[in-house]
């Protein structure tokens, strides 16, 4: 990429990001929007706009991200989000502190070595102008070198910092929310799992009781063993499918009626999606299934209460710190059997991942660790051949029919600005939901649990593919020839390739945070998704509310994302320091866009 096609994709991204905060100050005033961009508000019984609609500033929503307190956060959406936004400020404050130093220090030691060639470029030669303020323009040795080395230990000084104030903070968040008056059912329980075979002439539930009621007889209070389910909830799954199916042929009918009192009621055939079949009056077979079903359910719910009892169970006490001993205690001599862990808010339980014994699950997790890290590996191949194609050299050689077309100025310059990082963000898009259901399949006990655990391999997979894949691509595809001549050379080849990147990153980071954090205020694509199917496809209230339901933030992708944009800003600010505005940008824009977000849209889904 050349200077004049860097400047594109900042200028290019900048208006982007100014477009789509217009079209969100224009669109949040619109009464019937209110549903996309203030869920949040409207779920707590708030007024979603104080002031009315047209009174209302439209960059108020800036003043007011900025004066909410932590407190605020925590009362709209949990300490959780709270502790994201120490995260946010945390990383914001590395990069700032760390410019200070860095930007005034190391870009005129940079600018004024020219008596040096700058042979280590930062950008494979094509992009000499930000070559003289990065390290590239300073020689092997000198007084010069020296600058850089300190400027290394003042990043480390300043991120150890940062890190133990957040560390610091985030305990005494914890301790606060745990002290909290407020009463939460969680907090008087803990989740017993690998409990062993019943004796006979006794339940699963007596053996769980006179267990615990033995260990603690002050302050147990009762036991809830964990139930077979799985075809309850099958039969309850049906039955609120017929409900949802009865409420929306009543609301069509009572629709229908307005315009045509004549209107006949809605009917159906009851075979192969509704093409073949006996055809039936909807809202009496409806009612006729929901009749029968629940019958059924409540025959299966005694059954599932009696028999098919499992090996886990919830434990109750009378005061928190009972519990919180117990969950802090072992009760058997072998590790095996009665394991115990604080238990999860009920919305949060995995129910079918309680049964599962503690020899089975760390076979899971070591069967998930080797898939994951052969997913990791055998992903970094299409990664960086993608990252090696996508570049225009690359590109034109492989496919000689795009020359005509490539060699165009205009065409050149935006896919030279775009092209490989578009590439990467929508193939990395595919992933998420993968490793959530890998984590899922590890036995884990709580949603909680499992959006960290994904959150932990989404993180490594974006560094291993991303960060060190896209280094090592290009360079690896362009010098296989001589690596195969000398096999020895790919050390030094490897060792070069890091800083030649710089200024792939410097654009990725650009675009994530323009293009990413505009379409996240905008909600363009959400407002769109919701008036189509309120217009087309949503009968009852039922059906609205679901289609403007706005979901949580996103922990598993949102926090390894920012952490990749962190790991790539850190690796790359003495290197190249023109980076470090970029990052503080990112964090920036990200802490006050999103803090927005967190007080008027996202809901938590849990809080761990």
């Amino acid at each position: 990429m050349d200077f004049p096609s860097f400047l594109t994709s900042l200028a290019t991204s900048f208006i982007i990001f100014v477009v789509l905060m217009l079209l969100f100050t224009w669109l949040s005033r619109k009464p019937g929007n209110t549903e996309v961009y203030y869920p949040n508000r409207i779920l707590k019984g708030m007024n979603p706009v104080e002031g009315g609609y047209m009174t209302r500033n439209p960059f108020s929503w800036i003043r007011e991200a900025m004066s909410s307190s932590e407190t605020e956060i925590i009362n709209m959406s949990g300490v959780d989000t709270a502790v994201y936004f120490v995260f946010l400020g945390t990383a914001l404050g590395i990069f700032v502190f760390s410019g200070i130093v860095l930007l005034p220090v190391l870009l005129p030691v940079a600018a004024t070595a020219h008596n040096i060639k700058a042979v280590n470029t930062t950008s494979k030669g094509t992009f000499n102008e930000l070559d003289k303020l990065s390290m590239g323009q300073v020689g092997n040795s000198g007084p010069q070198l020296w600058a850089f080395v300190v400027a290394t230990y003042w990043v480390s000084i300043v991120a150890y910092f940062f890190l133990w104030r957040a560390y610091k903070h985030v305990t005494e968040l914890r301790a606060k929310a745990l002290m909290s008056p407020e009463v939460r059912a969680d907090q008087f329980t803990i989740l017993v799992r690998d409990i062993p075979s019943v004796s006979e002439g006794q339940s699963k539930k007596e053996q769980v009781d006179s267990f615990f009621r033995a260990i603690y007889p002050e302050t147990f209070y009762r036991s809830m063993v964990v139930t077979n389910n799985k075809k309850v909830n099958k039969i309850y799954e049906e039955l609120e499918g017929y409900k949802k199916k009865l409420e929306r042929a009543e609301a069509i009918y009572a629709e229908s009626e307005k315009t045509n009192p004549d209107a006949l009621k809605l009917s159906h055939k009851t075979g192969f999606l509704g093409i073949i079949g006996e055809k039936v009056d909807s809202i009496e077979f409806y009612n006729d299934k929901i009749k029968e079903l629940s019958q059924q359910l409540e025959a299966e719910q005694k059954v599932t209460l009696k028999e098919k009892h499992q090996s886990s169970a919830l434990v109750f006490f009378n005061s928190r710190v009972a519990a919180a001993s117990a969950s802090q205690n072992l009760h058997a001599p072998v590790v095996d059997t009665w394991t115990v862990m604080d238990a999860p808010e009920p919305r949060q339980l995995m129910w079918t991942n309680l049964s599962k014994k503690f020899y089975e699950r760390i076979i899971r997790q070591y069967v998930v660790y080797v898939i994951v890290f052969l997913t990791i590996f055998f992903y970094i191949i299409p990664i960086g051949f993608i990252s090696a194609l996508t570049t225009l050299d690359n590109l034109v050689k492989l496919l000689p029919f795009l020359k005509p077309v490539v060699n165009l100025k205009a065409i050149k310059t935006v896919l030279e600005a775009y092209l490989p990082q578009l590439a990467l963000i929508i193939f990395l898009a595919l992933l998420p939901k993968f490793l959530l259901f890998l984590s899922k399949a590890e036995g884990t006990p709580s949603e909680s649990h499992v959006v960290r655990a994904a959150s932990g391999k989404y993180f490594y997979f974006t560094v291993l593919n991303v960060f060190i894949g896209v280094t090592l691509g290009g360079t690896l595809f362009t010098s296989f020839k001589s690596i195969e001549n000398d096999p020895n050379s790919i050390f030094r080849v490897l060792a070069k390739s890091l800083p030649q990147n710089a200024t792939f990153f410097l654009t990725f980071v650009a675009l994530k945070f323009f293009v990413g954090y505009g379409l996240e205020l905008s909600r363009i694509v959400p407002l769109i998704i919701f008036h189509l199917k309120k217009k087309y496809l949503c009968k009852t209230e039922a059906e609205i509310k679901e289609a403007w339901a706005p979901g949580d933030l996103g922990y598993a992708t949102r926090f390894p994302s920012d952490m990749l944009i962190m790991t790539i800003v850190l690796c790359y600010s003495v290197i190249a320091p023109i980076i470090i505005p970029f990052g503080v940008v990112y964090f920036g824009l990200g802490w006050l866009l999103l803090r927005n977000q967190a007080l008027k849209v996202y809901v938590p889904s849990f809080e761990s």
